[in-house]
């Protein structure tokens, strides 16, 4: 057996500085498609509470023709704030198909936020109003700051953004970090902020529904993030039968996304209209949502991304990991 194995380890602030969100995007998109296409697999997702009050999870999969296989481990520890720590945490693992050998093991936080960012992206492109202007987001936290950042970037007509927060107060900080690109305020009323608005993200911890779903007025798209676990949700009931439905994993939808409450509405995997085995065709009274739960090919992609870039830039601590 090989005594020389190296075994790289990528930390935080190594991650953040090789993380470039065009990148990302394109990392992203190639794990939809291969989703899509059946040369990615996903396989079933473990994701657990904890009596610690936590939440684990794993996700897993493979692209068999490119030699891509690993795992991510994460999960939501709420009372990490309380340490003055993020409580969602991710580590990902790259390890050789041939040999079942761990290749990489990367700090998966910036990975996780970024890519969901990404693929939050990737939805507006697709699914929402070129001309959608006002934007309503729920939370203000690390994940509602990539989404609407993506948003940003992605619907050049958006100018209004308005957020509601969980304690029902404004956050000065968050609208000191937007106000350069666009005009933010807090949401007095969240149902006449959803009613007003061409685009709603929906970026909590899943705790319940966010709003009424008669506040939900035709031609609106919605991008649903939170809810990644059996029993999450942020929208209200009775919304998903009135809604054209676009997932990225069918059957992870159900499980554990927006979709657990109706998972017998008609839905559309995102990777399918990226790879024209679909088409959106979308009316302007259409109202369209995107349940987004994750796909384990997308830490990959990024993952893969993230190893070889290191690899070129001599970053990271390479050890032994002998055999």
């Amino acid at each position: 057996m090989p005594s020389d194995a190296r075994l790289l380890l990528l930390d935080k602030n190594e991650v953040e500085a090789l993380l470039l969100p065009d990148d990302v995007m394109q990392a992203v998109r190639e794990a939809f498609v291969l989703h899509s296409q059946g040369e990615g697999r996903v396989f079933p997702v473990v994701r657990e509470l904890l009596a610690t009050g936590g939440v684990f999870g794993i996700k897993s999969g493979d692209v068999q023709a490119q030699g891509l296989l690993g795992f991510k481990a994460a999960g939501f520890w709420p009372d990490n704030r309380r340490l003055g720590g993020e409580p969602h945490q991710a580590t990902i693992m790259l390890i050789d198909p041939a040999t079942g050998r761990p290749v990489c093991i990367i700090d998966g936080n910036a990975v996780t936020t970024m890519r969901t960012g990404a693929a939050g992206g990737l939805g507006l492109r697709q699914l929402a109003r070129a001309d959608s202007t006002r934007l309503c987001l729920f939370g203000t936290g690390v994940q509602a700051r990539v989404q609407l950042s993506f948003a940003l970037q992605l619907l050049p007509a958006l100018c209004q953004v308005r957020y509601a927060t969980a304690d029902g107060k404004p956050d000065a900080a968050f609208e000191a970090h937007f106000a350069h690109r666009c005009d933010v305020s807090h949401a007095d009323d969240r149902n006449v902020a959803v009613s007003e608005s061409d685009v709603v993200i929906t970026a909590t911890p899943g705790g319940g529904a966010l709003f009424e779903a008669e506040s939900v007025q035709p031609g609106t798209h919605l991008n649903c993030v939170g809810a990644d676990t059996r029993g999450k949700r942020e929208l209200p009931q009775g919304l998903l039968e009135r809604v054209r439905l676009f997932v990225d994993d069918r059957a992870q939808a159900r499980q554990i996304g927006e979709t657990q409450w109706a998972p017998d509405t008609p839905c559309t995997e995102l990777g399918d209209l990226l790879t024209g085995n679909a088409a959106v065709d979308r009316h302007p009274t259409d109202i369209t949502v995107f349940d987004m739960t994750g796909l384990a090919l997308q830490d990959l992609t990024v993952a893969r991304l993230l190893h070889q870039r290191a690899g070129a830039a001599r970053v990271g601590s390479s050890i032994a990991w002998s055999w």
